[in-house]
């Protein structure tokens, strides 16, 4: 594996386990501002801090976005198979797959910065805080899917797609089934001669 590559892979490693735990935190974070929410509703001695609701809206923007980016690097969005795997086309579409992510990484860098500062002239309603934080998802999360994103397609390059798949992508349910019914059925292939002669020899 080159140097290169070698290099982004632990940086994303790292960056992939603070992202998993700081989408923990926002979890966590989330569930108990609803909570509290809900209480709050039905029992008037806690007071209705309208601020949760919006602290509530920000941490589900932050996990969705940086979800997207772990997302992109195990390749678990949403895709549409085209063509038969292994096909000329069906290689093609793969390729712009991990193109097309890392172009939307690249937008969400160029157009995010500069929608990120327009944060710092804004601030929530309820709570004050200033909506740079909020606004500075998108760059964080083109950051993240850009790293992802030239991982992956370094790692196709140098070792071939599917060889990056194998290593990068979650498993199919679907492929691993197929792949669990193959042996039963290289079973029986081989048993069908055994069957043939066994037939011939009892006529």
């Amino acid at each position: 594996m080159p140097t290169l590559l070698h290099g982004l892979s632990r940086l994303n490693r790292l960056l992939e386990r603070g992202l998993y735990l700081i989408l923990l935190a926002l979890l966590t974070g989330f569930i108990a501002l609803i909570i509290y929410q809900i209480i709050s509703r039905n029992l008037p001695l806690l007071p209705r801090l309208y601020w949760t609701e919006e602290f509530s809206r920000f941490a589900f923007q932050w996990m969705i976005m940086l979800g997207t980016a772990v997302g992109v690097l195990h390749a678990d969005h949403f895709v549409l198979e085209a063509f038969p795997r292994g096909s000329r086309a069906d290689l093609v579409t793969r390729w712009i797959r991990d193109l097309a992510c890392l172009s939307v990484g690249v937008i969400f860098i160029v157009y995010g910065k500069d929608f990120a500062l327009s944060g710092l002239r804004r601030h929530a309603t309820a709570s004050g805080l200033s909506m740079v934080y909020v606004y500075s998802v998108f760059l964080i999360s083109g950051i993240f899917i850009s790293l992802f994103s030239v991982q992956r397609l370094l790692h196709a390059l140098y070792e071939g797609m599917d060889s990056m798949e194998a290593a990068l992508n979650t498993p199919s349910e679907i492929e691993s089934i197929s792949e669990s019914a193959d042996p039963h059925s290289a079973e029986l292939g081989e048993l069908a001669p055994a069957l043939n002669d066994h037939d011939r020899s009892a006529s």
